[in-house]
């Protein structure tokens, strides 16, 4: 292997391909970055690629081939290299014989160590049979507004998972529960829906975040093979694949939106006021008093919160009520979580009771619905978990 290439073409691609590397992988293909040059179709390629096993990376990148072939380094270390050298052209040349990699830039010059070709396994293709175009920025406002529900235990199964199912209609929904949060994300695209698996695509959070990270403001290939979600650059420059959880279950979601159906109070309150307000309470939460208490009155909500250790404080926000609830009590820091992530400047709660669950609805987040669970209120005025 023999090529020239320009730092700043390959630099991005090779951060994220390092991303995934294993930090204390016992076999040494998997700490490696792969990289193949390739002259075909009369372009001059190079490959870069990297796996965990589980998550599977691969970058195509314009150079300059004088001689084809593949090469394994230890991906942190050749990373790091590349990302405190300057701007510019760089050298990459494979010693076939002492499995040496060369890297060479004007006056500078470092040898690398590469894993025996033996172990080199090309990876997958994109599937480009049935492939949708979509919106990346689309894509990542929509497990942001999502993700912060999804379970952290791994053992949770499919409450690990994001989980996207298609209704009718071409509607697809995209949802993240935890067993006390749920957050749904509903949209209209037919071509999605129709990729979409009859039970749903679910995948875990671990995988979740690493493609978050993954995604910018540009359009995005996907696909769905029967083990895996493909995700590629509109350009087509950049892959990646991650797991499904195919053998997980998840609830019926839409037995807890039809739960909404049947509350029997509502409220609206401006979301910035609310916000402010839960503020100030937080700083009269302890570990054992952690809510607010909602205290409703047709023109107004009281908002309160004490703690044995930090006293006490109450706010009236100005706010719209109908119905007979008359008290109820929110964890203070999961119900700002859950604020932060609307951009109406005026929130809709619906209440099933004092201990049913909350649904909260915003005009301007257009189908977009989190459902809280409750404190449960105990007489002797602490609070614990329903």
């Amino acid at each position: 292997m023999y090529l020239s290439v320009k730092k700043e073409q390959i630099i991005e691609g090779l951060q994220k391909a390092a991303s995934i590397i294993p930090s204390k992988a016992g076999a040494a293909y998997l700490r490696s970055i792969w990289l193949q040059a390739v002259k075909k179709d009369g372009r001059d390629t190079l490959t870069i690629m990297s796996t965990d096993v589980n998550i599977e990376f691969t970058g195509n990148y314009p150079c300059t081939v004088k001689e084809e072939g593949t090469a394994g380094v230890n991906g942190r270390a050749f990373v790091e290299l590349l990302r405190r050298l300057p701007g510019g052209d760089i050298t990459l040349r494979l010693d076939e014989e002492s499995h040496i990699l060369s890297v060479e830039q004007g006056r500078r010059s470092y040898k690398l160590p590469t894993v025996d070709p033996v172990w080199f396994q090309p990876l997958p293709a994109f599937p480009e049979e049935g492939a949708v175009l979509w919106s990346g920025d689309f894509f990542q406002d929509i497990i942001d507004r999502v993700a912060f529900c999804i379970s952290d235990d791994d053992s949770a199964e499919g409450l690990a998972c994001l989980y996207a199912k298609a209704g009718d209609s071409g509607k697809v929904d995209v949802c993240g529960l935890n067993g006390h949060q749920f957050a749904m994300v509903r949209f209209i695209n037919d071509e999605l829906a129709a990729l979409l698996p009859e039970n749903g695509l679910l995948i875990q959070k671990k995988y979740v975040n690493e493609l978050r990270k993954w995604l910018s403001n540009d359009e995005v290939m996907l696909n769905i093979s029967e083990r895996r979600f493909h995700i590629r650059t509109g350009s087509g420059n950049e892959t990646l694949s991650i797991p499904r959880s195919a053998n997980f279950s998840y609830p019926d979601h839409q037995s807890f939106l039809a739960r909404l159906e049947a509350g029997t109070s509502q409220l609206d309150v401006d979301r910035r006021e609310t916000l402010n307000a839960l503020d100030r309470l937080l700083i009269f939460n302890n570990d054992s008093d952690r809510c607010t208490y909602f205290r409703f009155s047709p023109q107004e909500v009281e908002l309160s919160a004490q703690g044995q250790e930090t006293g006490s404080a109450t706010e009236h926000l100005e706010g719209n009520f109908k119905g007979d609830l008359e008290l109820i009590a929110f964890p203070t820091r999961s119900l700002m979580d859950i604020l932060g992530h609307f951009q109406s400047a005026s929130l809709h709660y619906t209440f099933t009771g004092s201990e049913g669950p909350c649904g909260i609805t915003g005009s301007e987040d257009t189908e977009y619905t989190v459902i809280l669970m409750p404190m449960k209120i105990a007489e002797s005025s602490y609070y614990t978990e329903d």
